[in-house]
């Protein structure tokens, strides 16, 4: 193992240092709640639509994306066709209704439309599920530091996870979008840097990489099987992956709450769309690197997927520009990190906190609940990371985190369809349609692994939700007709004897 230079620890502390310091003094007019989960809504823009992507992407996009490619093929690329798609979809559909009122959450709008319950159960999953999946995330940044310092694997996610959590404590949601556009620079450039550094070190250069890599069948963007078993083929990534990115960018409180601090609907549907595009472009750049990789160690078997990009960083790259790769890992941590402290805390602050306690209109309440919410989601994010280290050689972080995602996002995002449908269901319906949806996708999960593809899990999950939701709404006027029907007839009856 290469020992860093002074001057990686100087690129590395520097960053650290002045990021944690920066996004704390961008939260020091913070007078109440709204300002600090939403930014008073008037951040522009570009700015959301680079926090979109460093918050969906960052940390497993750096580390994890890399890996797939080694191990496999460029088929991952199928699924930004439908990340893009279904962006396109919750910018038309479900960002307008967003948009009608003064909205804190994302599940504010099934509220007014179901009512208290089906809030308050939406906004649960969302916790529950976030919780499990960026620990993970967490967790996967947490490999680089250990590999540099020699550290445990439960010390360097303490570490990452307390300097996240001062400027995120801080800073609110402003710190957090405005640390994103700027961590989002950083590690796209390191990426670009280790793409040259992969020309120099590779005998004959990318050439040479692509040629074999090409040959060996790794080059493979589009692949047309109906296997619902493989996990990247077109169909599963233009319709899984639509639904996938409908229900994470349309029923997610951690990216949502990002498009509602824009300034208005016009700006959030260009910061959604935009993200898009970024998006396509980032996941090919890493997966290159993954070829790259593959190339130069010669596809050598590695204990742990995601380690092979940040031993690559660690023992291959000059310093400097392994000073300035590690602060983008770093970087890509604290992004993802601090989006989901910040939108666990805004969701239980309003979702829960406000109106239990009477407080939905007293900015100043919801200000200090908000930071104390943060200091306990951000503990237990770093408890559950530590948790997750027995199980970290199975697979790499980004499909594990996708995969949990997925089992409760179709019955998300069913619950917002239902929401949308012309005849509204009670709210028995929605939540009954959610719990079976739910249910089924991690029944296939558990029972029948490998059997049915990720991708296809948000699908199926969203049209069980509906199926069940419609069918028990239906039953449920059925009855209410029959009860009325019913006293009708005894009303008429009794109205008979009497005229008798």
């Amino acid at each position: 193992m290469t020992a860093l230079t002074p001057l990686d620890l100087s690129v590395l502390l520097i960053y650290l240092l002045g990021v944690t310091a920066w996004g704390a003094w961008l939260g020091r007019n913070h007078r109440g709640g709204t300002g600090y989960f939403l930014g008073n809504r008037d951040l522009p823009w570009w700015a959301v639509c680079l926090s979109v992507v460093a918050t969906e992407t960052s940390t497993l996009t750096f580390l994890s994306i890399p890996g797939v490619a080694y191990f496999g093929t460029l088929g991952f690329l199928q699924l930004t066709l439908g990340y893009l798609l279904g962006r396109i979809v919750v910018a038309l559909v479900l960002l307008p209704a967003y948009y009608r009122g003064e909205i804190a959450t994302a599940y504010t709008l099934l509220e007014s439309r179901f009512g208290t319950g089906t809030r308050r159960f939406t906004s649960g999953i969302f916790m529950v599920t976030r919780l499990l999946a960026d620990s993970v995330r967490l967790f996967a940044t947490a490999i680089p530091l250990a590999l540099i310092t020699g550290w445990p694997y439960s010390v360097s996610i303490a570490v990452i996870g307390i300097l996240t959590l001062v400027y995120t404590y801080f800073g609110g949601i402003r710190a957090v979008v405005w640390v994103d556009a700027l961590q989002m620079g950083l590690y796209l450039l390191g990426a670009l840097f280790a793409f040259w550094v992969l020309q120099t070190v590779i005998p004959g250069g990318w050439g040479v990489a692509l040629e074999g890599a090409a040959a060996a069948g790794k080059l493979q963007v589009l692949d047309f099987s109906l296997d619902p078993s493989v996990p990247y083929t077109f169909w599963a990534g233009l319709v899984g992956g639509g639904f996938l990115a409908m229900a994470s960018h349309g029923t997610d409180q951690l990216i949502v709450q990002r498009l509602l601090t824009c300034r208005d609907l016009r700006a959030s549907q260009k910061a959604l769309i935009g993200s898009g595009f970024v998006v396509v472009v980032q996941f090919a750049l890493f997966l290159f690197v993954g070829i790259g990789l593959w190339a130069f160690y010669e596809g050598q078997a590695f204990d742990i997927p995601d380690a092979i990009f940040a031993t690559f960083i660690i023992q291959e790259l000059p310093s400097g520009i392994r000073g300035l790769l590690i602060a983008g890992v770093f970087a890509a941590a604290m992004s993802s990190l601090s989006s989901s402290i910040n939108s666990l805390a805004s969701a239980s602050a309003y979702d829960f906190w406000a109106p239990l306690t009477n407080s939905v209109d007293d900015e100043f309440r919801t200000l200090r609940a908000g930071r104390v919410l943060t200091l306990i989601w951000a503990l237990l994010l770093i408890g559950v990371a530590i948790l997750y280290i027995p199980l970290s050689a199975d697979s790499t972080a980004v499909e594990v985190a996708l995969t949990i995602a997925s089992l409760v996002y179709g019955g998300l995002l069913g619950a917002f369809a239902l929401g949308l449908w012309r005849n509204p269901v009670s709210q028995g319906a929605v939540i009954g349609g959610m719990t079976t949806g739910i249910g089924v996708v991690t029944s296939i999960w558990i029972f029948i692994p490998g059997r049915v593809g990720w991708p296809w899990f948000v699908l199926i999950g969203t049209f069980v939700t509906l199926l069940v939701g419609l069918a028990v709404g239906r039953w449920g006027r059925r009855r209410g007709r029959g009860r009325d029907e019913g006293a009708h007839s005894r009303k008429a009856s009794m109205g008979q004897e009497k005229g008798s």
